[in-house]
């Protein structure tokens, strides 16, 4: 198995040695880090190639000048799988992968699943963050799984399986899924919900996908705080709440 791990970033210089430090942590080893720098303006590629300098993992930057994490993650997956990958993980740069993340994702493989979707749990290294923010958390989560299996968009004929919500911040699909699917769509967050857009693409190819509770990535709850609980709920129910900043950073 050739494990890539991609990463898309814009403008996450200050937060990311957070990720690799986190990913250089991981008790398997054995995975090529592969940053998509989305035409950052705050020295995000800079940060990382002086990580890599230093650092005991393969750490490879590309770019993608097209804004988006659908486009900066399509770019990553299809460089990773140019270069030989077989097997391709997913995060997100302001996220914290669990130290057993890669093996856990790679025991999803083996067992059969060809894209595998974990758990996101909020970041407590950020801010400090009160009991109800914790408890809050995984309750807009669980909230959006549900809108997810409701959601007629979600619905509909020739789907080989049920839809699950598979964050972008902790996924992991075989190469072969995911040219045969078309794989993530490029475009921007604000368009579209990529991860979703993937989840459904998957579903008219295979039914062999899941949900493991053990891919745990820690994720920022930035996006909580600057939308509030009502925003962030309307966000990800097919944006009907769209601030003027997006990228909060």
């Amino acid at each position: 198995m050739d494990l890539w791990v991609i990463v898309p970033a814009y403008n996450e210089a200050k937060g990311i040695e957070a990720t690799l430090r986190a990913l250089e942590a991981q008790d398997d080893p054995a995975f090529t880090l592969l940053v998509v720098d989305n035409m950052s303006t705050d020295g995000t590629a800079e940060v990382v190639k002086s990580y890599a300098a230093t650092s005991s993992m393969t750490i490879r930057v590309v770019q993608e000048v097209r804004k988006g994490t659908g486009a900066a993650s399509d770019t990553g997956v299809r460089h990773a799988i140019a270069q030989g990958a077989t097997h391709l993980a997913r995060t997100d740069a302001d996220c914290v992968p669990r130290r057993d993340w890669v093996r856990a994702i790679k025991r999803a493989f083996g067992d059969g699943l060809e894209m595998v979707g974990g758990k996101l749990r909020p970041r407590t290294d950020e801010f400090p963050l009160k009991l109800w923010e914790r408890r809050l958390i995984p309750f807009v989560v669980a909230v959006a799984a549900a809108f997810g299996r409701l959601r007629p968009g979600n619905r509909g004929a020739g789907h080989l399986g049920p839809y699950i919500m598979m964050p972008g911040a902790t996924v992991g699909i075989t190469a072969s899924l995911y040219e045969r699917s078309g794989g993530f769509p490029r475009t921007a967050i604000e368009e579209v919900h990529e991860d979703r857009a993937l989840v459904n693409r998957v579903r008219k190819v295979t039914g062999a996908y899941g949900s493991r509770r053990d891919v745990v990535v820690y994720g920022s709850v930035r996006r909580l705080r600057a939308y509030g609980l009502a925003g962030t709920l309307a966000w990800y129910a097919d944006h009907h709440y769209r601030p003027d900043v997006v990228d909060v950073r």
